[in-house]
């Protein structure tokens, strides 16, 4: 432990920094400055709390200048100390001070996590932002940027319009927490993502503070910590239609509040891309200026786009923030609103990795070089007058994540057999290539023969070959057909309209294809089963696919700038040694049973300038028996070590998650241990283990 306090003097001092030199690469306004960083700066709250951060600064600069902050709980010390080398030093480099920010409770910031999004949050943002005014480095302008959660604050923050903010940029994010989060969708419990998360952030939140910056106190701060961790899936479950809750943190309530301008990042492979239009359309342009971006990525930044092709997405962070914060007249609000990538027709599995297309745009949405066009289902039908879904609880494997990272084992596969055991509406062969660009939508008339019943609507590409590629899904709690907020059974027998809005999406159908809509009552993982086995009746004779059609303008494309590739930042001290994802599908002939296991990438991070390093293992395993609805199981187990060469601490977890027809009943196990292993991991010992256990009532799901 001498050589962590020896390094804890060192870091807490304003004066440790990095001095790097200029990249031999030219930015958006030509900067490239040296590169200084604090590697731990605190910031004190008026209570008493001490947040953590970390700031790179731009060597010879004339006087102060505006800053970019991004606040989040990951970690700056070791969680997202990769990424955050690869985007703040660039901002740096281009004279902005880039401040990475832990929130309360994570990392080495005092306090404990209570939830996402917490009104606390919030409150401690307000004094970051002040904090940062007060340097004397600063000018007293700040931009937020985020992807995921800080894109969820960054929108949250701007809506209580602190005088220092100048502009956003929110990557991967939503203007409503209920419909397009990792919880709930169409009023379904999303099973695949739920539990896996509360797993996460319960693993997250419990991991020490780094001795290097705590000194002799951390381990009596961990302690703390871990006695008050809480589980937030207890939380999320006790909440399953859209309340209040919901609506704490969803700017969406009032778009109006919002009064800074906006730059809005999504990728086709992310679910919360939606959000991306929805800022488009209802965000006053007077107030609240925005432009949007969405490419063929899955939930990353551009930078770091997978898959491909990835941008030089810094460049255009500085562009924005050079027009906003510098009065630079560089041109970006004289570009199109909309950039978004329209993939090429390709087989399915030939683009996991790189998307061919190219980039469209649109002066604004609703866009006017994009139309609906209506398809009836009734001339896709095969001639029946109903159709009964009895779906199989095990259908819907080869959907992959419902929360993609990029990783190609949770990329979708082959539709074709999970089409077979569906309801599908397949169309004529295509004579020419059909570009859509928005959110389609599906219009059914069911009726079903219990009171609760769910509907995933799968759009799909039908190769010559047989094979069936995912375009986009929509999913459904019929009790959920007339709103979120309060939910009714259905009455059985009874016939209900109903519309199933689908994720939105940009893709181009090939010529020769044919587009099919697949309609199940289950889609496991994505989709809880509902409480008892239901059948389902669609009348083919009724429906309607609308697709929003883009016409092609290839003069108006081929004038758009491009995208400059990504580019190297600034040297660094960080090393990330990757572990791969892997994803197994098995199904047990004989008793019907079904497991997917799932292990997300991850990897080791080492820090080489003080010797941290963290490595990160995960386990998702769902599992149901066919015909069964209450054997569905959820199970995961995350691991988070944390050591240097004489010092270690390791965080284990087992979540677990079943219901039957009335309740739902989830126990998660925490443990945590000090200590170097050896060879029998006799040099480790526990210093706290608790298991909770709780039920919460369904409602409707």
């Amino acid at each position: 432990m001498s050589t962590a306090r020896s390094t804890s003097s060192q870091q807490n001092s304003p004066e440790t920094a990095h001095n790097y030199a200029p990249s031999a690469h030219g930015g958006p306004s030509e900067r490239r400055h040296a590169v200084r960083v604090l590697r731990h700066i605190w910031i004190p709250l008026e209570d008493g709390t001490r947040l953590a951060a970390r700031v790179w600064l731009p060597e010879g600069v004339q006087g102060p200048v505006p800053a970019v902050l991004e606040y989040i709980p990951y970690r700056k010390n070791d969680g997202t100390a990769p990424r955050d080398a690869t985007l703040h030093g660039q901002f740096a480099q281009a004279g902005y001070a880039a401040v990475r920010v832990d929130c309360r409770g994570s990392g080495d910031s005092d306090g404990v996590m209570l939830d996402e999004y917490h009104q606390q949050e919030l409150d401690d943002a307000l004094e970051v932002l002040a904090w940062i005014e007060r340097q004397e480095w600063s000018d007293g302008q700040v931009a937020i940027i985020g992807k995921s959660w800080g894109g969820f604050n960054g929108l949250q923050i701007a809506a209580l319009r602190p005088p220092q903010l100048r502009c956003i940029v929110t990557v991967c994010s939503t203007d409503d927490r209920y419909a397009d989060d990792v919880h709930y969708a169409g009023g379904c419990l999303l099973a695949s993502e739920m539990l896996p998360w509360a797993a996460t952030m319960l693993a997250y939140n419990a991991r020490p503070g780094d001795p290097a910056v705590l000194g002799d106190g951390w381990r009596e701060k961990w302690l703390e910590r871990l006695e008050a961790t809480v589980p937030y899936a207890e939380t999320w479950l006790s909440h399953q239609r859209r309340d209040a809750y919901w609506q704490h943190g969803s700017v969406c309530e009032d778009h109006s509040a919002i009064q800074v301008p906006v730059y809005a990042v999504g990728g086709w492979l992310d679910p919360y891309r939606g959000a991306v239009f929805r800022l488009l359309e209802h965000l006053d342009p007077q107030q609240a200026p925005v432009k949007a971006l969405i490419g063929p990525w899955a939930h990353t930044y551009p930078h770091q786009a997978e898959p491909g092709p990835a941008m030089d997405f810094q460049g255009e962070c500085v562009r924005w923030f050079d027009h906003w914060m510098r009065g630079v007249d560089n041109g970006i609000m004289d570009e199109p609103r909309l950039r978004a990538w329209m993939p090429d027709p390709a087989p399915v599995g030939s683009d996991h990795e790189e998307r061919p297309g190219r980039w469209v745009a649109e002066p604004s949405w609703p866009a006017p070089g994009v139309t609906d066009r209506r398809h009836p289902l009734s001339a896709w039908s095969d001639g029946a007058a109903t159709a009964l879904l009895r779906s199989p609880l095990a259908l819907g494997a080869a959907s992959g994540d419902f929360l993609k990272f990029g990783d190609v084992p949770g990329q979708y596969g082959d539709q074709a057999a999970d089409d077979g055991r569906s309801c599908t509406f397949t169309g004529p062969v295509l004579e020419e290539t059909v570009e859509i660009l928005g959110a389609p939508s599906v219009t059914l008339r069911v009726s079903a023969d219990r009171p609760q019943a769910q509907l995933a609507v799968r759009l799909c590409e039908v190769f010559p070959d047989g094979s069936s590629k995912l375009v986009t899904a929509g999913l459904l709690n019929l009790t959920h057909r007339d709103g979120h907020a309060a939910p009714e059974p259905l009455e059985p027998g009874k016939t209900y309209d109903v519309r199933v809005p689908l994720f939105a999406i940009g893709h181009a159908f090939g010529a020769g294809n044919r587009i099919r809509v697949s309609v199940s009552a289950s889609l496991w993982p994505w989709m809880w089963p509902s409480p008892q086995r239901t059948t389902v009746t669609v009348e083919t004779g009724h429906g309607e696919l609308t697709l929003p059609v883009r016409a092609p303008r290839p003069a108006d494309e081929a004038a758009l700038p491009a995208f400059a590739p990504p580019r190297e930042g600034p040297p660094h001290s960080i090393e990330l040694a990757g572990i791969p994802g892997a994803r197994t599908v098995a199904f047990d002939q004989e008793s019907g049973e079904q497991t997917i296991v799932t292990t997300p990438a991850d990897g080791t991070m080492t820090d080489h300038a003080d010797g941290l390093t963290r490595t990160g293992r995960d386990l998702n395993r769902f599992q149901l028996t066919e015909g069964d609805p209450h054997s569905a199981v959820v199970e995961c187990e995350r691991e988070e070590t944390i050591r240097r060469e004489e010092w270690a601490t390791r965080v284990h977890t087992r979540s677990r998650m079943t219901a039957d027809g009335e309740d739902f009943l989830v126990v998660n196990t925490l443990r945590a241990y000090e200590g170097l292993p050896g060879p029998e991991g006799e040099g480790e010992r526990q210093v706290f283990a608790r298991t909770w256990s709780f039920t919460v009532p369904r409602d409707q799901v």
